[in-house]
C-alpha cells in the first residue's frame, strides 16, 4: 500500500470523523435544503418578467421581505429557547414550504407583498436552531471544524442549486417554488426524525433579550460581525451594479468570474477547516476580515475579468479562513439555555446588513468606485481591529 493511499483515511478522519451522528443529519439536511434553494435569486427576475411588476413595485416587494427577515431571526431565537431546537427547525421549514408556494401562485401585488412578508419572517427561522444544535451536540473544540463543515454543505449546495435553478426558470418559474418547498419539508421531516432535542431546562429560557444585550461581550462581538456582513452583502448588491455599469463587464463575465468563489469555497475550505479549527479564535476571525477587507479595496483598481476573479480570489481566502469561527465564538459566549438567543442577535446582524449595505453601497458608488471599495475595505479592516481587541475577553470565555 502507497503512504498516499494510506494517509487518505487518516485525512478523511481528520476532516470528518468524531462528530456524533445527530449533527450529520443535521448536515444532510442543510444540503438537500440548499440545493432546493432556487427562488431568493430569482425573485426579481420572478416579479418583473413573471408577475409583470415593476421595477418600483418589485423593490416595494423586497423591501417587506427584508422587514420580515430582520424579525425573523430574533423571533427563532426565543422560539430555539423556550419550545426546543427541533421544532423551532422543523417548524421554520414547513412553514417555509407553504409560504413559497404561496408566493408561487399569487398574482396580485397585495397577496404577493402578504406573501414574501410571511417569507421573509420564516425562511431564516432555522439558523439560530440549527446553530444553537450544534452548539448542543459538539463538544468546544470540534466545533469550528462542524461549523466549518455546514459552511462549506450551504456553499456546495447553493452553488448547484443556483445552476440548476438558471435552467428550470427557463422551463417555468412554479419548478423553482415546488422544489424549493419540497427540499424544505424534507430537511423538516429529517430533522424530527433524526436529531434529538437538546434544549436545556432553565427559568432563564423563559426570559427575552435582557441577558443577551446585557453581555457586552456579545454586543461588541454583534457588531463586529455587522461589520462584516456589510462587507460581504456586497458581493450581491453593489459588486454586480459596480463591474456590469462602471467596469462594463457583460454579466456572463461577471458570473464567471463569481463562479471562483464558490469553487475555491468547496475545492479548499474543507482541507483548512481542521486546522483552522485549532487556532485562536479571534485572532483567525480578526484575519480573515482583514484579508476580505484588502480583496473588496483592491476592486477599486478593477478593469478587467482577470482583475476582478483576482480580487475575488484574495477575499475568498478571507471567507474561507473565517468560515465556523464565528459559530464557534457565539456558542461559547452563550449560557447552553440561550443559545437560541444568542445564535439570533448574531443572525439579526447580518439580516440587518441586508438593508444597509444597498442603502450605504448606493450613494457611495455614486462618489465613485474609489469610495465605495476603500470605504468598505476599511470597514473590514476595522472589523478586524475590534475583533483584536474583543479577543482577550472571549479567550476568558
Amino acid at each position: 500500500m502507497s503512504s498516499t493511499t494510506a494517509q487518505r483515511p487518516s485525512f478523511l478522519k481528520s476532516q470528518i470523523g468524531g462528530l456524533p451522528r445527530p449533527f450529520w443529519a443535521l448536515w444532510g439536511g442543510t444540503l438537500v435544503n440548499r440545493l432546493g434553494t432556487m427562488v431568493m435569486p430569482f425573485t426579481g427576475v420572478y416579479l418583473t418578467q413573471s408577475r409583470g411588476l415593476s421595477v418600483a413595485a418589485a423593490g416595494l416587494v423586497m423591501g417587506v421581505f427584508g422587514v420580515g427577515s430582520l424579525l425573523s431571526q430574533l423571533v427563532a431565537g426565543v422560539l430555539a429557547d423556550r419550545i426546543g431546537r427541533r421544532a423551532t427547525l422543523s417548524g421554520g421549514m414547513l412553514a417555509t414550504a407553504a409560504c413559497m408556494l404561496a408566493l408561487g401562485y399569487s398574482t396580485s401585488l397585495p397577496a404577493i407583498l402578504a406573501s414574501m412578508f410571511a417569507l421573509g419572517l420564516v425562511i431564516d427561522v432555522y439558523r439560530p436552531a440549527s446553530s444553537a444544535l450544534v452548539a448542543d451536540l459538539v463538544s468546544a473544540e470540534e466545533r469550528p471544524r462542524a461549523y466549518g463543515l455546514l459552511f462549506w454543505a450551504i456553499n456546495l449546495g447553493y452553488s448547484v442549486g443556483m445552476t440548476a435553478g438558471g435552467w428550470l426558470a427557463g422551463l417555468g418559474f412554479v419548478w423553482l417554488f415546488w422544489i424549493d418547498a419540497v427540499s424544505s419539508v424534507v430537511f423538516a421531516v429529517l430533522v424530527w426524525r433524526a436529531v434529538p432535542e437538546t434544549r436545556p431546562e432553565s427559568r432563564q429560557a423563559t426570559g427575552g433579550f435582557g441577558v443577551v444585550l446585557r453581555d457586552r461581550v456579545m454586543v461588541g462581538f454583534t457588531l463586529v460581525a455587522l461589520g462584516n456582513a456589510l462587507v460581504y452583502s456586497q458581493t450581491m448588491t453593489m459588486l454586480p451594479v459596480a463591474m456590469t455599469s462602471v467596469v462594463k463587464l457583460s454579466p456572463h463575465e461577471f458570473g464567471l468570474a463569481m463562479a471562483l468563489n464558490g469553487i475555491l469555497i468547496v475545492v479548499v475550505q474543507p482541507l483548512v477547516s481542521g486546522w483552522l479549527g485549532r487556532r485562536d479564535p479571534a485572532r483567525t476571525f480578526a484575519l480573515g476580515l482583514a484579508v476580505m477587507g484588502v480583496g473588496f479595496a483592491l476592486t477599486a483598481y478593477v478593469s478587467s475579468v482577470l482583475g476582478l476573479a483576482v480580487t475575488i480570489a484574495i477575499w475568498t481566502a478571507g471567507e474561507i479562513v473565517t468560515a465556523g469561527i464565528p459559530g464557534a465564538i457565539v456558542a461559547a459566549l452563550a449560557p447552553a439555555e440561550l443559545r437560541g438567543r444568542y445564535s439570533g442577535l448574531f443572525g439579526f446582524a447580518w439580516s440587518l446588513s441586508a438593508v444597509l449595505a444597498p442603502l450605504l453601497g448606493g450613494p457611495l458608488l455614486e462618489l465613485g468606485s474609489g469610495a465605495l471599495w476603500f470605504t468598505i475595505g476599511g470597514v473590514g479592516l476595522a472589523s478586524a481591529a475590534g475583533m483584536l481587541l474583543l479577543g482577550p475577553a472571549i479567550r476568558r470565555r
